[in-house]
């Protein structure tokens, strides 16, 4: 059998209808224009009204178990969301996908460091879920942070996007604590001889992206080229004064795909890319010690992937994938201190600490003695390494009887003098499985686990996962999952030693203090807060969900429905600060999350309507030690911010609604409305699009235009976070041969 390439103080916010009468106009034009079957039979005779989604095949999914599964198998809710569908709707980056997933939010931290997450619970590193592409992980291992702006996904490769949501340890460990996330490209041997795409827009928006490919029985090869040019949002406050804000970024991504076929029974997946540019980051929200300059970050990241494929029979099945990955960031900037610091860090006096001086408490190291200021230079330079192997086996019994187990093993280098001053590794191994099982037509069982050890905590953890399906129908069925995760600390949580060396310290006057290293311990402001070296245990979540799945068979239409409600449980929560000032970090909050989350399309031929829509009630609590201030007293304020940063991106109500109109001449239009309440302000934004495209023998070509019009003009999340214009306009064109 030759193998299938299947790639791998909250309170609602008012909604004044006035304001925003338009968006339903526009809506209700775009639904009368496809309300229905009457609507596709009035259509001109050569307008298709295909409908590939009338076969009423179930949607398959293979992140959830590892196993390919239709969704009335799957134990628990996967969202699909199909290249096309990203294209159709004009989503220019990868991040803002994730708006169409019900219970996840996407919004920005620092200098325009995009935040995707499922149920909140982050704060500036994305700790808890698992991101893969094409199967390889995709994160930054040591520092856990999910660099959405530098990831080598050109949006025209994308052929689907699986998310798990809800909990999936008991299939990919400990990182896919909340979900998980798996990107799948465009098979290689779906590639054109030459394909090109170029997009420029509002804040400096440019997107330009090329590739070539060709296939044959036995090589199919595909090289990809993407530029990414932003300028972020357009300007930061302070004081209630407007500046220029330095958050843009230029990466350049070289993308080689293939697959070489050895004969029916066994073919090589090989994949390899190069990311290079710039991060821009501004120096009032980014960099510590006060940098005289912006710290932008030099981006070198590389990756290589080979995937064995081998199928023993019909049945069973299996593969071999190791993958290296290395993140190369650089990020260098001059400092400068007045005397009386560079005083205290010649007598190692720490910069923050109160001393009496005729009975008054003083902090000496703060007040200037009048000679002249200390200049050098840091860095917060860091270099990452990701070894992965995974062996898995795919075992087909019977239709009413499915294994799938393997092995994986991890190693993450870290070299960083900044972070850790100096080199280290982690090792992660861990052993999976899950048996499907239908005793009747109507039943099936599904039952899986992960057990995994890890040398950030010197353990080993079990995540396991139960779940019952009730097939009431071809179409319908109706899943009740028990499941349990654990997410230990990362490497930076754990054991870091961050500090800053001085080089090229001038004037020479303080010339002893070339390579001194400035750490938490000089200048933490309140050592009683200070958590370092404290040893940090697993963060624990126990999930139970009743979801439905339906496909409705209409006359000319079909309706697809997903409805999930869970209750999870978040023990051991790690919250707190983590800044060289302010180390607070701990296993120091609780949280309970109930809620439900709805997912629909509507197919019509020629016009889809897709809507999502997640709803949480979420109560967090403090459980870790008494927190004190200077003067001995608990400090319930700073107890109560630990909760509020665990809860930051949590939001109550959030969802999305699109429609896709194709229409005569060779135009397609569509429109999405996309909001989330809760946080500092809501998120609320309306696109829409129009594209023209042009089939010919030897090619076909698109343009397109595409309008963002945000509704709420508060920055949600940071009062820095603004744009000028309400609109945002984007020009695409496109040509494939």
């Amino acid at each position: 059998m030759p193998i299938t390439n299947y790639q791998d103080a909250k309170r609602p916010v008012p909604f004044p209808l006035s304001k925003y009468f338009w968006v339903p106009v526009s809506l209700a034009t775009a639904l009368f224009m496809a309300s229905g079957p009457r609507a596709a039979q009035a259509l001109p005779p050569e307008f298709s009204t295909d409908l590939s989604g009338l076969n009423t095949e179930i949607p398959e999914v293979l992140t959830t178990t590892r196993l390919r599964q239709p969704k009335t198998r799957v134990p628990g809710s996967t969202t699909v969301i199909e290249g096309d569908l990203i294209r159709d709707l004009g989503i220019k980056n990868l991040y803002e996908v994730f708006r169409l997933v019900p219970g996840m939010v996407v919004n920005f931290v620092a200098s325009h460091q995009p935040v995707t997450t499922y149920h909140g619970t982050v704060h500036y590193e994305q700790r808890r879920m698992q991101v893969l592409v094409d199967g390889r992980t995709a994160h930054r291992a040591t520092l856990s942070d999910m660099d959405w702006e530098t990831m080598p996904v050109p949006l025209e490769l994308i052929e689907r996007i699986e998310v798990a949501r809800g909990p999936n340890s008991a299939a990919y460990g400990i990182n896919a604590f909340l979900g998980s996330i798996n990107i799948i490209t465009r098979d290689p041997s779906d590639s054109s001889n030459l394909e090109t795409t170029i997009t420029s827009g509002s804040r400096g928006y440019l997107r330009s992206f090329a590739s070539t490919g060709n296939g044959s029985s036995n090589y199919d090869w595909r090289l990809s080229f993407e530029k990414r040019k932003f300028d972020g949002f357009d300007y930061q406050v302070d004081d209630g004064q407007r500046f220029p804000f330095r958050d843009g970024h230029d990466i350049n991504s070289f993308l080689y795909d293939s697959r070489f076929n050895f004969n029916r029974q066994s073919n090589l997946e090989f994949r390899a890319g190069v990311v290079d540019g710039v991060k821009y980051q501004d120096r009032n929200k980014t960099g510590e010690l006060n940098p005289l300059e912006h710290p932008d970050v030099d981006v070198r990241d590389f990756y290589l992937q080979g995937k064995l494929n081998h199928s023993l029979s019909e049945q069973h099945f299996f593969h071999v994938q190791a993958s290296v990955e290395n993140f190369d960031r650089r990020i260098e900037y001059p400092v400068s201190f007045p005397d009386s610091i560079a005083q205290c860090l010649s007598s190692n006096t720490p910069i923050f600490e109160y001393t009496d001086v005729g009975g008054n408490p003083e902090q000496l190291c703060l007040n200037p003695q009048g000679g002249p200021d200390l200049y050098a230079d840091v860095n917060a330079n860091s270099e990452d390494t990701r070894l992965e192997l995974e062996f898995q086996d795919t075992l087909l019994v019977s239709d009413n009887l499915k294994f799938v187990s393997g092995a994986g093993f991890r190693k993450d280098i870290f070299r960083s003098d900044t972070y850790f001053n100096g080199r280290g590794n982690n090792y992660q191994s861990r052993v999976f499985g899950n048996v499907e099982y239908s005793p009747k037509t109507w039943l099936t069982l599904n039952a899986g686990g992960n057990w995994e050890r890890t040398s950030t905590t010197d353990d080993s953890y079990f995540s396991p996962r139960l779940a019952t399906n009730f097939i009431l129908n071809h179409n319908h069925a109706i899943r009740i999952v028990y499941s349990q995760a654990v997410r230990t600390p990362d490497g930076f949580e754990q054991d870091p030693d961050w500090g800053y060396t001085l080089y090229n310290v001038r004037p020479e006057l303080y010339s002893n203090l070339e390579g001194r290293r400035i750490t938490i311990n000089d200048v933490v402001e309140e050592p009683q807060r200070l958590t370092l070296g404290n040893h940090l245990e697993e963060e624990r979540l126990t999930s139970q969900e009743i979801s439905y799945f339906g496909q409705f068979p209409l006359e000319q239409a079909l309706l697809s429905l997903e409805i999930r409600v869970f209750r999870d449980e978040l023990r051991d929560m790690i919250s707190g600060v983590i800044q060289l000032q302010e180390w607070t970090i701990d296993n120091n909050v609780e949280a309970d999350q109930k809620g439900f989350e709805l997912e629909a399309t509507l197919d019509f031929p020629g016009t889809r309507l897709r809507a999502s829509y997640g709803y949480m009630d979420q109560d967090t609590r403090y459980t870790g030690g008494p927190i004190l201030n200077r003067d001995g007293t608990i400090n319930e304020n700073e107890q109560r911010y630990q909760t509020e940063l665990l809860e930051r991106l949590s939001v109550r109500h959030s969802g999305s609604l699109a429609v896709i109109q194709d229409l005569p001449l060779g135009l397609k239009w569509s429109g999405a409305f996309y909001w989330a309440d809760e946080f500092k302000t809501h998120f609320e934004r309306f696109d829409t699009r129009l594209v023209k495209q042009v089939v010919q023998p030897r090619y076909t070509a698109e343009l397109a235009f595409t309008m963002q019009h945000y509704l709420n003009r508060d920055p949600e999340l940071s009062s820095d976070n603004n744009i000028k214009d309400a609109n945002q306009f984007f020009v695409e064109a496109g040509i494939r041969f």
